[in-house]
């Protein structure tokens, strides 16, 4: 059985980045794709039909005051065999000095746990060029420890136009990250939604495919205007704005749902509000009306001053 970890750096309170976010339902929803596009040794060794997810798990580190949540643990089989592997993923989105060691760290911390082979996988997706060591080494004059090495998915330096032929979603969505000219962006915005038409999504991978790729390939009003314009002159012109047109009447119907929700948690807050106010009055410890109206303390503390 295979089992398929990706890590992201957390701070204590598990706050996620946009891109963070983005990244792991991506490599999560499209896993099989993705090795299939960057790793395809790996993917040829891979049992997908005994996917089974495991919970979340979280890693403290006590010394220096800080976590490391694994967001998706996923395990499986290597094909004709029984051995138990730890494939770990970790997508990095900035240059970090000490990163060969935060992977060592990582690793770790798994085998420790799990006690199998171990497949450490890094994801570099800025655009400067990048500098970290490819493996850690742990070595004296006189004796060599080990070394710990990493495979390596630099996106940047990935030619867009080896995917652009593929059915692959995975692909799709980062060609956005891949390297490309200034020059270029009209061109691989028009590829990649001819991928999307070819490939035949569902509507909601279709939709997520779009925004993690809008994400990062932002176009100005007249490379949008250049791009209508080319895309006018293809065959399928028709299908590929009926996508555009699904893609922003859904938007729409998101953006209203968003509303509602937050008119309701607006509604919810408002409440908590006067049940802090009427405890207030009667006298209660701010520190118990913020636990029973799971506010802070120094909100309850706040409302305190207008009575």
């Amino acid at each position: 059985m295979l089992l398929t970890t990706i890590v992201k750096d957390d701070s204590t309170k598990y706050t996620y980045t946009k891109h963070d976010q983005l990244f792991k339902e991506l490599i999560n929803n499209f896993f099989a794709e993705f090795l299939e596009a960057f790793f395809p040794e790996v993917h040829r060794n891979v049992d997908f039909t005994a996917i089974n997810p495991v919970s979340e798990e979280v890693y403290t580190d006590v010394l220096k005051g800080t976590a490391r949540r694994l967001d998706i643990v996923i395990e499986t089989k290597l094909k004709g065999e029984d051995t138990i592997i730890i494939t770990h993923v970790e997508p990095q989105s900035y240059f970090e000095k000490k990163f060969h060691e935060r992977m060592y760290h990582y690793f770790s911390l798994l085998y420790n746990k799990y006690r199998k082979p171990i497949l450490p996988i890094a994801v570099f997706s800025y655009d400067e060029k990048r500098n970290e060591q490819d493996k850690f080494t742990m070595q004296f004059p006189f004796f060599h420890v080990l070394t710990f090495n990493f495979l390596i998915l630099e996106l940047r330096k990935k030619n867009w136009r080896t995917y652009m032929k593929s059915n692959n979603p995975a692909a799709a969505a980062l060609l956005s990250k891949m390297g490309y000219s200034k020059e270029e962006k009209v061109e691989v915005k028009k590829e990649f939604l001819k991928m999307v038409v070819r490939m035949k999504l569902n509507p909601a991978e279709s939709r997520f495919i779009s925004g993690f790729f809008d994400t990062y390939l932002i176009l100005n009003e007249k490379e949008e205007e250049q791009l209508m314009e080319e895309i006018q002159q293809m065959d399928n012109a028709e299908e590929i704005f009926e996508l555009s047109n699904s893609w922003e009447r859904r938007g729409r119907e998101a953006g209203r749902e968003e509303g509602r929700q937050e008119g309701r948690s607006m509604g919810k807050k408002e409440e908590r509000r006067n049940i802090a106010l009427e405890l207030l009055k009667e006298g209660l410890a701010t520190e118990l009306i913020a636990k029973v109206t799971h506010m802070t303390r120094e909100e309850v503390e706040e409302l305190q001053k207008d009575l």
